[in-house]
C-alpha cells in the first residue's frame, strides 16, 4: 500500500471532521506563518509547506476519538503540536548545517543561521501561544515536557555525533528523546480532549514514534534520493550513529569504517550505505520497527473499536510508508 492511499484510508474512516480539522490545521498555520513580517513569514511558510504527511497532528485528532470533536481546542492542540515539530526541523537544520530537507532547500541554506535561529523560535513561541488560548495548564505541560526532551534527545545526539561505540539502547532512547515524545505528545493532548485518561495512548504514540525514526534511519542508508530529497548516508556524513550502523558492525566488525570522519562525500558514504546493506542490518531493523508497530497496536484493546481500526491504520501507514 503506498503512502497515499494508506493517508487516504485513514481520513475515509476518520470521517468528515477528521478533514475538517486537518483543513482548518493547514489554514490556521499559514495565518500564523504570514504574521511576523515578510522574511520570517517566508521562511515559517516555507518550513510549514515541507511538513509532511502532518503525522503528528493526525495523531492530535485521532487521540481525541474516532470522529474527532471539530472544536477550537483540538485543533489548537494540533498546531502547536506541528508548529513544535517545525521548529526542532529547523533547529536541527541549524545544528547540522543541512543544505536539504525533502529535497527543499533548508532556511539556513536559504536565510542564513541568523534567520534560521529566529524561524525555529518563532515556531515554538507561537505553539505556546496556541495552547495558551486554549487556557488548559495541562496541555501547556504535556507540551512543554515534550519540548525539553526533544531538546535533551539533541544534546545527546551531539554527544554521540561521530562516536561508534554507540550502544543500541542508547541509540533508542536517543530516539525517544528526539522523535517519540513528540508523538506521545501528541496522542496525549488529544486524550485530554477526549475527556477520558486513557494512558496507553501515550504509550502508542511513542511506540510509533520509535518505529517511524528507526524506518527512517533505514531510509537515510536504502534511499533512493528522489524519494528522501537527500544523498545516501547523509547520516553517516553527519556522524549520526544509527541502528543499521550499529548492527552492521556487530555483524561484520572487519568490514566496519573505522572512521565516520574519514569519509569525503556523497560517493564514499554511499559505499558504507552499501556495506551495511551486505550486512542484513537494514532487514533487521526493519522487523524491530515492525514489531514496535505491532506492540503498539496490542495497547489499544480498550478504545472503541471505531477509534482502534483508525489508529491501526496510522500504526500501518508508518510502516508500510517504508515498504
Amino acid at each position: 500500500m503506498s503512502a497515499a492511499v494508506g493517508v487516504q484510508a485513514v481520513f475515509d474512516a476518520g470521517g468528515e471532521s477528521l478533514s475538517s480539522l486537518m483543513e482548518r490545521l493547514e489554514l490556521r498555520m499559514a495565518e500564523l506563518a504570514g504574521s511576523h513580517g515578510s522574511l520570517l513569514a517566508r521562511h515559517a511558510g516555507d518550513t510549514i509547506a515541507a511538513g509532511g504527511k502532518r503525522l503528528r497532528p493526525l495523531l492530535v485528532c485521532l487521540a481525541a476519538g474516532v470522529p474527532p470533536p471539530d472544536s477550537d481546542g483540538l485543533l489548537r492542540a494540533a498546531v502547536a503540536v506541528e508548529l513544535v515539530h517545525g521548529a526542532t526541523l529547523v533547529h536541527d537544520d541549524v545544528l547540522d548545517g543541512s543544505a536539504l530537507r525533502r529535497g527543499r532547500p533548508t532556511v539556513i541554506a536559504a536565510g542564513g543561521r541568523g534567520s534560521a535561529t529566529a524561524t525555529g523560535d518563532l515556531l515554538f513561541s507561537r505553539a505556546f501561544a496556541e495552547l495558551a488560548e486554549g487556557g488548559s495548564v495541562q496541555a501547556v505541560r504535556i507540551l512543554a515536557r515534550a519540548s525539553s526532551d526533544l531538546a535533551e534527545g539533541e544534546l545527546m545526539q551531539r554527544a554521540d555525533a561521530w562516536s561508534l561505540d554507540v550502544s543500541v539502547e542508547r541509540y533508542l532512547e536517543r530516539c525517544r528523546m528526539k522523535t517519540a515524545v513528540l508523538f506521545r505528545a501528541a496522542c496525549e493532548l488529544g486524550a485530554l480532549h477526549s475527556g477520558f485518561r486513557r494512558p496507553s495512548l501515550g504509550v502508542f504514540g511513542e511506540q510509533i514514534g520509535l518505529a517511524f525514526q528507526i524506518l527512517d534511519d533505514v531510509l537515510d542508508v536504502s534511499g533512493p534520493p528522489e524519494r528522501t530529497g537527500k544523498p545516501r548516508g547523509t547520516d553517516l556524513l553527519d556522524g549520526t550513529i544509527t541502528l543499521p550502523l550499529i548492527v552492521a558492525r556487530e555483524r561484520d566488525p572487519e568490514g566496519a569504517p573505522r572512521e565516520l570522519r574519514r569519509l569525503r562525500g556523497p560517493d564514499e558514504a554511499a559505499a558504507v550505505c552499501d556495506w551495511i546493506e551486505s550486512t542484513g542490518a537494514l532487514a533487521i531493523a526493519k522487523d524491530r520497527a515492525i514489531g514496535l508497530a505491532e506492540d503498539a497496536k496490542s495497547l489499544l484493546s480498550e478504545l472503541p473499536a471505531r477509534q482502534r481500526a483508525v489508529l491501526e491504520l496510522v500504526a500501518d501507514g508508518v510502516v508500510e510508508r517504508y515498504a
